[in-house]
């Protein structure tokens, strides 16, 4: 919060980022930094990125990170309880799903469906309460969202490490991701890029 309020004291209105810069396209790492009025604030720290690199062409399924600046989705979501957050937080139940089906509907977005019911979508959807690692806590990459376009990509989170590459999240280790997702703030932006 003094973070915040010294920020609007001195007039700052810019939106928080969250910078990861890539040394080549099919590296599987980058340095993540947080910034906020021209200041880092965290890092820079190692970060994992798509098991195929990065790619400014992402696709469903094709293990790369895309690239691009997006927004910070405006809820996080995990299975342990709110770590102190900002931004609202959904905890993780049975029956909470990411439709990554680019058939359904309701193609890259949260849905909840009965606990032990099949969902009405298919592909890769993930079963977001089942991985008891990575998501124990997360923030969305509002990749492909406003509109969404089938096939282009789903499920783009800033998530618990699980030390290896990703599918096409980014990943930091548990302690670091509290400490970003604990300073984050509605507004707040991603930027992926090469270096």
């Amino acid at each position: 919060m003094l973070a915040l309020a010294l920020s609007l004291a001195l007039g700052c209105t810019q939106p928080q980022r969250i910078s990861v810069v890539v040394p080549a396209p099919r590296a599987t790492t980058a340095q993540l930094s947080l910034w906020e009025c021209g200041r880092r604030l965290l890092g820079p720290w190692r970060a994992r990125v798509g098991r195929s690199g990065v790619s400014a062409q992402h696709r469903e399924g094709d293990g790369t990170t895309p690239l691009g600046t997006f927004a910070i989705g405006p809820v996080a979501y995990g299975l342990d309880p709110d770590p102190g957050l900002h931004l609202a937080y959904h905890r993780l139940r049975c029956g909470d799903w990411w439709d990554e089906d680019p058939a359904s509907p309701a193609y890259n977005a949260f849905q909840h469906v009965p606990c032990g019911a099949p969902p009405p979508f298919g592909g890769g959807s993930e079963a977001l309460w089942r991985a008891t690692v990575a998501y124990r806590e997360f923030a969305v990459v509002e990749y492909n969202t406003h509109p969404v376009r089938p096939g282009r990509g789903s499920g783009i989170f800033l998530h618990d490490d699980l030390g290896r590459p990703t599918n096409g999240c980014v990943s930091l280790p548990r302690p670091r991701l509290l400490q970003l997702l604990r300073r984050l703030r509605r507004g707040a932006r991603i930027a992926i890029r090469l270096r």
